[in-house]
């Protein structure tokens, strides 16, 4: 019943890696409309990205896991599978950028 999910992630999907696992996975990751679309904020110390971005695919993404998309490493806020009946189909993130000293 989930397969249609593996299809749209296997043609648009972008290739992200978990870190840790060092897994190469298929997902959607977009910024969150919540905050505001400007980017990172001018601060006396540089840019701060305050963004939340949200995650959606196949692979479990945990509270306090690590992801790297487009040379920029996340941290997930917050995860949980999300399912169709009975069957796995896909799990949703809240990830912040992570800091450069983690």
């Amino acid at each position: 019943m989930t397969r249609w999910v593996d299809e749209i992630l296997r043609r648009y999907g972008q290739e992200l890696i978990l870190e840790g696992k060092e897994e190469t996975v298929r997902a959607f990751l977009q910024p969150l409309t919540e905050r505001r679309e400007e980017g990172p904020e001018p601060s006396p110390i540089g840019g701060l990205d305050g963004r939340l971005w949200l995650y959606l695919g196949k692979a479990a993404v945990r509270a306090g896991d690590r992801v790297c998309w487009n040379g920029r490493r996340f941290r997930a806020r917050s995860g949980r599978p999300h399912f169709i009946g009975p069957e796995l189909s896909h799990w949703r993130a809240v990830l912040e950028r992570a800091r450069e000293a983690e």
